[in-house]
């Protein structure tokens, strides 16, 4: 009952949110419990080759997408989604092995390498497995009732963000951190639990469509349907803004916190404790404020709050590059993020077609997501070689946070005005 009164939750619709949100969980424990040894890698591996490891990342994002859309075109929900679980599990396997020294005995080469190998696969494992989530979910859901439900979905991720943290802090501290791959590796089957046993879309619901099939057409149909799509487009804009400020900041954060602490499990320490903050901030919000503003404000204002919120950031740098405004400014922006900017973006794709919420989607949440990562490395790097300082290259953002919020305003007042043209 106390469910029902905060989130607007209809009768029926309770196990396929609870089970939705279990999904989430475990997927976001998966990515946050590996998070800080990521970026605890990423500082051990130079901080100033940061930006290759972006291209890299970028280039690996390119050859998965085709295999990915090969797969999409085959396999229906049921295959795809412990498919590409189990593939990233066993690689999770292989990092544990060379974490502990099974493999390449332990050298400080092997381990160098094997630190940014592990930050390039982080990179693609985390932006495909969400992705692929949201694209179930689209599946499952109406837009009307993506508006009320996604946000309390979300809260299963913040949940399982919290404990990721958590989990990854203290192995990192009292045991430690090369055990983290193979939590994550359980953690993965626990997920695929919870999808079989997600209740289908109500075949009563308008527009409904075999979600469970496989889509069909070519591995390569995700670029058309991008281009044909002005949805597709807009998101793809607001995607590509998102990342190259997202980027920015994480290579001042890089920076800051090279310069601030000197050992990887201090580094591993202070990302955990980010992101524990982070995630509590964002469960109170998405359980209590997310449905409820996302259909107050509508989606324009839901995806225009977080740029917003950045471009402030960005000035506050600009002023004081310190680890304070640093954790701050993270703490807003990724609350900010998770608990509006990322359920209403996945409204959005509740008004295109199947093949376009898996290929196409995944497009925009891998290639576009990372390129911009890559592109954004280098202008950083470019800033850096001439004499700019973190100040003012933060102070070089701000407009593009600007910029970034007019798109998500203008994406969102259109979806709103096709919502209500349809109802």
């Amino acid at each position: 009952m106390l469910l029902r009164r905060i989130a607007d939750l209809r009768p029926g619709e309770g196990p396929r949110v609870v089970l939705a949100a279990l999904w989430f969980c475990c997927l976001l424990t998966t990515n946050y419990t590996l998070r800080p040894l990521r970026d605890a890698m990423a500082v051990a591996g130079g901080v100033e080759d940061l930006h290759w490891l972006f291209t890299v990342t970028f280039l690996v994002m390119l050859a998965a997408v085709p295999v990915y859309g090969f797969a999409v075109a085959r396999c229906g929900r049921a295959r795809l989604v412990p498919l590409v679980h189990r593939f990233f599990s066993l690689n999770l396997l292989v990092f544990f092995a060379l974490m502990q020294g099974f493999i390449g005995g332990g050298s400080e080469a092997v381990q160098l390498w094997t630190a940014r190998v592990f930050f390039v696969w982080t990179s693609v494992f985390n932006l495909f497995v969400i992705s692929l989530f949201w694209s179930v979910m689209a599946d499952l859901f109406s837009g009307s009732d993506a508006r009320r439900l996604f946000g309390l979905i979300s809260v299963g991720g913040s949940i399982g963000a919290i404990a990721g943290p958590t989990i990854g802090g203290a192995l990192s501290l009292w045991l430690s951190p090369s055990l983290l791959p193979l939590v994550g590796a359980a953690l993965l089957e626990l997920s695929l639990a919870a999808m079989r046993r997600l209740p289908p879309r109500d075949p009563r619901t308008p527009n409904n469509e075999a979600e469970g099939a496989p889509v069909g057409g070519s591995p390569f149909a995700a670029i058309p349907e991008l281009l044909r799509s002005p949805t597709l487009l807009g998101i793809c804009a607001y995607v590509l803004l998102l990342t190259m400020s997202s980027t920015v900041l994480y290579f001042i954060q890089a920076q800051i916190v090279a310069l601030s602490f000197t050992d990887d499990a201090t580094r591993t320490a202070v990302f955990a404790g980010i992101d524990l903050s982070v995630n509590l901030l964002s469960l109170l919000a998405q359980t209590l404020l997310t449905g409820r503003l996302i259909r107050r404000i509508g989606l324009g204002w839901s995806l225009a709050v977080l740029p917003l919120l950045c471009a402030l950031g960005f000035v506050g740098l600009a002023l004081a590059p310190v680890l304070a405004v640093l954790v701050g400014f993270q703490i807003l922006r990724r609350a900010g993020n998770y608990a509006l900017s990322r359920p209403a973006r996945e409204v959005l794709y509740t008004s295109v077609d199947r093949s376009q919420r898996y290929r196409a989607k995944s497009l925009i949440d891998t290639v576009v997501y990372r390129g911009g990562d890559a592109l954004t490395g280098w202008a950083f790097a470019g800033c850096k070689a001439l004499g700019l300082g973190l100040g003012g290259i933060a102070l070089l953002a701000a407009p593009l946070a600007g910029l970034w919020a007019g798109v998500g305003a203008l994406i969102g007042r259109r979806a709103d005005a096709s919502e209500r043209a349809t109802d």
